[in-house]
């Protein structure tokens, strides 16, 4: 198969086509399991495979998929004829940023495959759960198991073969209860990174039943709480609600395309433009923020990006001034040429697509915040007058340039004096981004810091779910309007 996709390239490449690349996925499977109150509601399996074709002629991209590969060269001649029709309409001609030929293999970390383990086996574990949910104050409970394999295969035109095998194990516990009120409140555990690998054994009981016990003892306190309070108060982010922040308003707000305008038709743009690089006071001396693909361990990790990029560590948020972009090969060059200047040296390594039938675009690594030297989550919460710790995404929503946002919680704890006091329930919190982040006092130490996953980051026209990470610390925030 490969000789033959070297052949495709090497007969496209002799037509006229400036570039060819091809990404052939052997396999891929995804296996799902969700409990609910002790019934197994979901079981589902499902595997493919295909092959996705991209070719550059004249400035314009065209490209072309199949599961079905009995006529690959079809499957070529279908890519290079949209790419020749593009041209003839295209107003900014396509350029890509230079790289290295590269021979390379990347596997992600993992000691069991989770698709060797039983379906008995999986079930018992979400029996082992819902036994353990099922206490006093919960009418609802849910848990799910969520697994993913993929091997992919790239070549391009420039000598590139970059082979890769892909792991991922996601699962979360989630419990729902009613106050006296009637009104429904939730609690959820969502598995991030443990140790060095993901694969089945990922899936550890002991820290699954500590969660569990946990969240139901939360919920419990959340039932009988008061309502969070409407008022301006420092706000201090547990890592359960510091990923959606810096998902939502660093990592969206910073993709490439997205500042250009590319994803204006579906969720929005940014309020970044391409003249705030090196200049815009993003955040406090306190924020340092990275796309860090390098992470160990983590689903935004994947080697190397659907360009062939090798996996990088990107300063994007230099002690509060804004000094980089989630970027691949392309959108570097367009920026530089619209801004006439040189913002973006290389491509940033983070195109990347869902699927073999889907174009690669900027995509989120692991965007990560650095842990600072502020000490302990106890220590911010002593340094803290009048404050409310909050954890738990429940809702969210975020202006159409990222421009603002309003978070709801599942749980906030009251701070008077440098003490925790009340539990209280329903509570929020929002602002202005840049004023927001500017208003960063405290980033807790490596103690606070934690790597959360996202299986569900969607993105672009047909829709493209992505897996990625975040690594962040608790963090403090001040005057922060709570509770509306």
């Amino acid at each position: 198969m490969i000789e033959k996709i070297q052949q495709e390239i090497t007969r496209l490449k002799g037509l006229g086509a400036t570039y060819v690349d091809t990404r052939w996925y052997p396999l891929e499977e995804q296996n799902y399991l969700l409990m609910w109150n002790g019934n197994l509601k979901t079981t589902a399996s499902s595997r493919e495979s295909g092959v996705g074709i991209r070719v550059l002629y004249k400035g314009a991209w065209g490209f072309s998929a199949s599961s079905d590969l009995s006529n690959l060269s079809a499957l070529y001649e279908k890519a290079f004829d949209n790419a020749r029709i593009a041209a003839e309409r295209v107003t900014f001609p396509v350029r890509l940023a230079e790289k290295d030929e590269i021979q390379a293999q990347f596997e992600s970390p993992c000691q069991i495959n989770p698709f060797d383990i039983s379906l008995a086996d999986k079930v018992e574990f979400l029996r082992t759960m819902d036994e353990k949910l099922n206490q006093e104050g919960v009418e609802q409970r849910i848990s799910n198991l969520n697994f993913m394999r993929k091997k992919i295969v790239f070549l391009d035109s420039e000598g590139s073969q970059i082979e890769k095998l892909i792991t991922e194990v996601f699962s979360s516990l989630q419990v729902t209860g009613r106050d006296a009120d009637g009104d429904s409140h939730e609690r959820k555990f969502n598995l991030g990174r443990q140790g060095e690998s993901r694969g089945w054994e990922s899936i550890d009981m002991n820290i699954f039943s500590e969660n569990a016990e946990r969240i139901v003892k939360e919920l419990n306190q959340v039932l009988v709480a008061d309502n969070c309070p409407k008022d301006d108060r420092s706000v201090i982010l547990l890592p359960g609600i510091m990923y959606l922040q810096t998902h939502e308003t660093i990592g969206h707000a910073l993709e490439l395309d997205r500042i250009l305008g590319y994803e204006l038709a579906y969720a929005g743009g940014s309020f970044v433009t391409l003249d705030d690089f090196g200049k815009l006071r993003y955040g406090s001396e306190k924020l340092t923020a990275r796309a860090d693909a390098t992470l160990p361990n983590s689903p935004g990790s994947f080697g190397y990006d659907d360009d062939g990029i090798p996996a990088k560590d990107i300063i994007l948020i230099d002690k509060g001034i804004l000094v980089g972009a989630i970027t691949g090969r392309q959108m570097v060059e367009e920026a530089n040429a619209r801004a006439r200047k040189r913002i973006f040296q290389e491509s940033g390594g983070a195109n990347r697509a869902t699927t073999f039938y889907r174009v690669p675009i900027e995509r989120m690594t692991n965007i990560n915040i650095d842990p600072g030297d502020d000490g302990t989550l106890d220590d911010i919460v002593a340094d803290t007058e009048k404050g409310i710790i909050l954890d738990g995404d429940r809702s969210w929503s975020i202006g159409s340039n990222r421009e603002q946002f309003h978070f709801g919680e599942e749980i906030g704890w009251l701070v008077e004096n440098g003490e925790i006091t009340d539990v209280v329930k329903n509570p929020t919190h929002k602002g202005n981004t840049v004023k927001f982040w500017n208003s960063l006092s405290a980033v807790g130490n490596e103690s606070t810091w934690q790597v959360k996953y996202v299986d569900n980051c969607g993105k672009g026209q047909p829709n493209q779910i992505m897996q990625l990470g975040h690594g962040v610390p608790a963090c403090r925030f001040d005057n922060v309007r709570i509770g509306e």
